[in-house]
């Protein structure tokens, strides 16, 4: 039996986590299950999730199977961006400069913030009466 050869990489952003796969193969994208083209609606989303293999000019080399959850589906796509550039490391340590370079290698920390008692929201707050 031969081994299969994969690459592995976990993107994060807000609360989307996307275990990506890389295979060497002819360039199937599939997440969940199902086509990325299914999958991710907008082109933007699309052009997100595929925009590492563009920036190391690998398109067209790697199968890419990945497994998304939480989130909504343009955080989800970029969890899947960040987890092809890791994986991308894992084949060639030598693509750090530049996907570090493009910012796929940094978590975009941002999320939503914690609601705050005592207010109407985390920011907004109830109505002032004076009287």
């Amino acid at each position: 039996m031969a081994d299969l050869v994969q690459y592995y990489g976990t993107g994060r952003r807000k609360s989307a986590i996307a275990r990506v796969f890389l295979r060497p193969g002819s360039g199937e994208f599939t997440v969940n299950g199902k086509p990325r083209d299914v999958y991710f609606v907008t082109e933007q989303q699309r052009a997100s999730a595929k925009r590492t293999l563009q920036t190391a000019q690998l398109e067209g080399q790697f199968d890419v199977v990945t497994t998304v959850a939480g989130g909504g589906v343009a955080a989800q796509a970029d969890a899947v961006k960040m987890g092809i550039a890791r994986a991308l490391l894992e084949v060639n340590p030598e693509l750090r400069k530049t996907l570090k370079a493009d910012g796929l290698l940094t978590r975009d920390a941002r999320a939503k913030e914690r609601k705050k008692y005592g207010q109407k929201g985390a920011r907004k707050r109830f109505q002032f009466s004076k009287r």
